[in-house]
């Protein structure tokens, strides 16, 4: 069959930037809530151990820095669940391609995760991956990370010519199948104008056209992303791509997505609803104190923000608009963006009121795609 036939259950967790206690940065302007990561890990684990899950799937940005024991502990963690769980590396997994004797190499990442999608069998060097997750349905990942000629990571997200070859066999094998993407940068936008921007570009793959183009033809209509740290569901021609909020970052989301095949109307339809961690011991106010430690550290990134294209607004006049905005990033991050712009300048207010509203529901959702697009 290529297709699913029966009702599956499954769940995304993105950006868990796992830090053990001694490996936690103590930087100045720090905007991740690390010190959550492992009690909200443990906590969303137990719920949806006690949910039948099929299996869960993780888009990159793993751990705090690529350090390994936090790799380390993430493994032995996922291999210790009922569920199959699926990773890609982000940005902050492998910081330089050889790695060092604190941090993991590219080289390294499917060793450590081989329980986890990378079975040694498809590319090396930690590039992608296929999976059949249950019958008829398949996995296919990307690693868009990329290095420079001496090691250092790209700024943005990049498919290298050798992956989109293998990308390219891959979906031509399993033509006709229900095949899911999943990678760490964003292939779609998520924010008005963002691959048009240097701010928004670094969370893009910088040849997306081209990937996206690849997939349309091969009949591929859902992707997995994160990086952004942003709840978002977005839709390109016949692609969906949801991209999942940081577990470490305002409102530290997950998503629980159920998925109901209709093979006589050839429909797959996904229920999607994204719970919000409220607490952990340590963090009783959890919410409300990650919104404002979010708002605390947000005046340096709006006036970069203000002064870059397209506004362009003079430092000067950015200092003194950013505190106005100070809970603008907590808003656009927590989906369903409903942010009142009507304190600002007029002229900035078309900017701004352009984050407002959606598509589609950015928490809860639901998703009609066709069964089997392409055969």
């Amino acid at each position: 069959m290529p297709y699913p036939t029966d009702p599956f259950r499954f769940a995304v967790i993105s950006d868990p930037h796992v830090a053990l206690p001694h490996t936690v940065w103590q930087a100045e302007n720090r905007f991740h809530l690390v010190e959550v990561s492992i009690p909200a890990l443990e906590q969303i684990f137990e719920q949806l151990c006690a949910l039948d899950l099929d299996f869960l799937l993780l888009p990159g940005d793993l751990v705090q820095h690529g350090e390994r024991e936090n790799h380390a502990w993430l493994a032995q963690r996922l291999n210790q669940l009922p569920f199959p769980a699926y990773v890609v590396p982000g940005n902050h997994d492998v910081i330089v391609q050889q790695g060092c004797d604190r941090t993991l190499s590219q080289a390294e990442f499917p060793q450590v995760y081989q329980k986890q999608g990378y079975d040694g069998s498809d590319s090396p060097q930690a590039q992608g991956y296929h999976q059949e997750l249950l019958p008829g349905l398949h996995l296919v990942t990307l690693n868009s990370n990329r290095f420079e000629a001496d090691g250092q990571l790209y700024p943005v997200g990049w498919i290298g010519e050798d992956q989109c070859q293998w990308l390219a066999q891959t979906l031509a094998k399993l033509q006709g199948q229900t095949v899911w993407l999943m990678l760490h940068h964003n292939l779609i936008e998520h924010l008005p104008g963002q691959s048009r921007t240097s701010m928004g570009q670094r969370y893009m793959v910088a040849n997306a056209p081209a990937v996206r183009d690849l997939l349309t033809q091969h009949g591929v209509q859902l992707i997995f992303t994160g990086h952004l740290h942003v709840q978002d569901i977005a839709r390109q021609g016949s692609l969906w791509e949801i991209t999942t909020g940081s577990l470490v970052s305002y409102p530290h989301p997950y998503r629980i997505i159920e998925a109901s095949p209709q093979p006589d109307q050839n429909r797959l339809q996904l229920r999607i609803t994204s719970p919000w961690v409220a607490s952990v011991p340590d963090w009783p106010t959890l919410q409300d104190t990650s919104r404002n430690w979010m708002a605390q550290r947000s005046p340096r990134f709006m006036v970069r923000l203000l002064t870059n294209p397209p506004l362009n607004v003079s430092q000067r006049e950015a200092v003194a608009i950013a505190p106005q905005l100070s809970q603008f990033w907590a808003a656009v991050a927590a989906g369903d963006t409903d942010f009142d712009c009507q304190h600002l300048p007029q002229a900035l207010q078309p900017f701004f009121s352009r984050f407002n509203g959606s598509e589609i529901g950015d928490n809860q959702a639901v998703l009609d795609l066709a069964l089997n697009p392409v055969s």
